[in-house]
């Protein structure tokens, strides 16, 4: 425990005047001002960098397509971490206290798991609409048209709420761990414990098994391009060119290796989460408590890393945010203005 060490009358309380209360973590006062420093730079990274990715697709006509109807969906999951988990995460890392109260730390906990299956169902259904693109383009803008993309979208939120609610709320991941949960517990604390069937179950169904499957799809669609490539007998483009079910486009190659990229950063900072989830339940739930909050925190500022993707492998994506940072967006003809990456 924090501070066990000192003297009574040195400890700080999180709920002043309370024998049952969590003691306060002590850092001191430059400790907490570059950390604090850093999570705010981390949350207006976020929620700008989000912004502007759901502003450019919205205004600009050009990118109103089925794929960037998923990339604002995901910004808009990746703003909202921004905006109500991080600011609150951030005080309970630095002092080691919530202040919220119980029935927020609930809510709180429970759109942390919501956000987070919302992502991967985003990104399987950005998998899915990229395979089609690029491995089944004669049929591709047949099966994937805006309003598929919406719906699928839609089904994404409803499922990823009734999972994330659904299990907190009916607190079966609590099951057998009653004992320890009541030993532990003190005021101004908000944490939650897995047992051992809902974090290998949660982790498997909602992490290991679909990035697996993204994995795959991408795997084909980079396997499909490069045997364009070869036909056309330039490994350095991939041109348009006809192919098995189609027209093989350059643009799709590149959107493709781009939101691959976003794939590969989510599974980086989500992987360490997820593996704590199997692995904690099973050995007492033992690991340092510094451990835990930096693997917490590289999950936010996951949300922040996709728009700095978008800026750098997508030009158009660059000139959407140059013409809004500048202002130009309010011009009359902003929104059909020219976004080929040429």
């Amino acid at each position: 425990m924090p501070h066990a060490s000192l003297p009574p009358e040195l400890l700080m309380y999180c709920v002043p005047g309370s024998n049952a209360s969590c003691v306060m973590i002590r850092l001191g006062f430059w400790t907490d001002f570059a950390l604090y420093l850093v999570f705010l730079l981390g949350m207006l990274v976020t929620i700008l960098g989000n912004f502007l990715v759901i502003v450019s697709i919205c205004h600009f006509k050009q990118l109103h397509s089925p794929t960037n109807v998923f990339i604002l969906s995901l910004a808009l999951a990746d703003l909202l971490v921004g905006v109500i988990v991080m600011p609150f995460s951030a005080t309970r890392t630095i002092h080691g206290c919530w202040f919220y109260g119980d029935t927020f730390c609930q809510l709180h906990v429970s759109f942390e798991w919501f956000l987070t299956t919302l992502s991967v169902f985003h990104l399987s259904c950005i998998a899915v609409d990229r395979h089609q693109a690029v491995c089944n383009p004669l049929h591709y803008s047949r099966k994937i048209t805006m309003s598929v993309a919406v719906i699928m979208v839609c089904v994404s939120w409803a499922l990823a709420a009734v999972y994330a609610y659904g299990v907190l709320y009916s607190k079966a991941h609590e099951a057998g761990l009653e004992d320890l949960l009541e030993s532990i517990k003190c005021l101004g604390s908000c944490f939650v414990l897995y047992n051992p069937l809902v974090g290998i179950l949660g982790s498997a169904i909602y992490f290991f098994f679909p990035c697996t499957v993204m994995v795959c799809l991408y795997t084909q669609i980079f396997i499909v391009a490069k045997q364009h490539v070869r036909k056309i007998g330039d490994k350095n483009n991939c041109s348009n060119v006809r192919g098995r079910g189609g027209l093989f486009k350059k643009s799709e190659c590149k959107a493709a290796k781009t939101l691959s990229i976003v794939l590969g950063v989510f599974i980086f900072c989500w992987m360490p989460w997820f593996l704590q989830s199997i692995i904690v339940p099973l050995n007492g739930f033992r690991i340092p408590g510094l451990l835990s909050e930096v693997i917490a925190w590289l999950c936010y500022f996951n949300s922040a890393c996709n728009p700095i993707i978008y800026a750098l492998f997508y030009p158009s994506f660059k000139k959407c945010f140059h013409c809004i940072i500048t202002l130009k967006v309010f011009s009359s003809n902003s929104s059909t203005m020219n976004l080929s990456d040429k």
